[in-house]
């Protein structure tokens, strides 16, 4: 059976169970006190979790998922920062070992999005990839038993390339939904990098507004065009365009904030934003 062993753990979050279980415990209880003013609306279809150390985002991610109710499939879409592998590339089987046990890879559906044209199967842009790794405790303890995971890294932003993805991966979820099967869609992304505090904050807002527009051509320009280095930009795109052809999409912004509120450092941060996605079929 493949392993995909953890390359995060000690930095990103705590090394052993005891300690995770500690964080998470403490995450989903002050996440939703900080961020009060975002009950769930109705059924979530999908969100957006930022990735990074979790004494940074933990907050975030817990009172994004708070009160949601996840599925018993998540479909995970995370960015490529090692330039690894392919455009698309789905870890196809096996298991993801975490802190809290080994999480499943729903290896038929896989096969079964590898199937598409745009998708491949490929080990090698998730063997050093800390996107999806980082939110698989917060994931699994939202739930009283593991999901089955489809996990795939976004390695490119062409609008073009990203719109007939788009197109291939409504037919697969709808084709999910045919057979009644649970999901819910997970985009693993930050916001801007690496400038101060005010700035940070000002480049996450445009980003933002093209997201709450479910604008994906809108969000990829103005990323490129004024220099907002949101990682998860590709995945957030793809997904986007996907929803496109199956319904509606509403978005609900549940936290916002940088690193700075964390480190204390206001003059070189890291934005992080949690959303919640709502589907309204067509």
């Amino acid at each position: 059976m493949v392993v995909r062993e953890p390359v995060a753990i000690g930095r990103f979050y705590p090394q052993n169970r005891e300690q995770v279980e500690a964080a998470l415990a403490s995450y989903r209880q002050t996440g939703p006190e900080k961020y009060p003013l975002a009950p769930v609306q109705e059924a979530a279809w999908a969100l957006l979790l930022p990735h990074a150390g979790y004494v940074y985002c933990g907050n975030v991610i817990a009172a994004t998922l708070a009160g949601i109710e996840l599925a018993d499939i998540l479909l995970i879409f995370c960015p490529n920062h090692t330039g690894r592998g392919r455009a698309l590339s789905v870890w196809p089987d096996g298991v993801w070992k975490t802190p809290l046990g080994d999480v499943p890879v729903a290896t038929e559906l896989c096969l079964q999005l590898t199937g598409q044209h745009s998708f491949t199967a490929d080990y090698a842009a998730h063997e050093g990839e800390h996107a999806i790794e980082v939110l698989l405790p917060f994931l699994c303890a939202a739930r009283k038993t593991f999901p089955s995971i489809v996990p795939v890294c976004v390695g490119t932003q062409d609008a073009v390339f990203l719109k007939q993805a788009g197109s291939e991966l409504a037919s697969f979820l709808q084709g999910l939904e045919a057979r009644n099967l649970s999901y819910h869609v997970i985009i693993s992304s930050d916001m801007n990098h690496f400038e101060n505090h005010t700035v940070c904050l000002a480049k996450d807002e445009l980003a933002l507004e093209k997201i709450a527009a479910a604008d994906s051509d809108g969000l990829l320009h103005v990323c490129r065009e004024s220099s907002i280095t949101m990682c998860g930009v590709a995945p957030c795109a793809l997904v986007m365009n996907a929803a496109s052809h199956m319904g509606t999409l509403h978005s609900q912004l549940v936290a916002h904030t940088s690193s700075a509120e964390a480190s204390g450092n206001f003059r070189q941060t890291v934005g992080y934003a949690g959303l919640r996605f709502y589907l309204e079929r067509q």
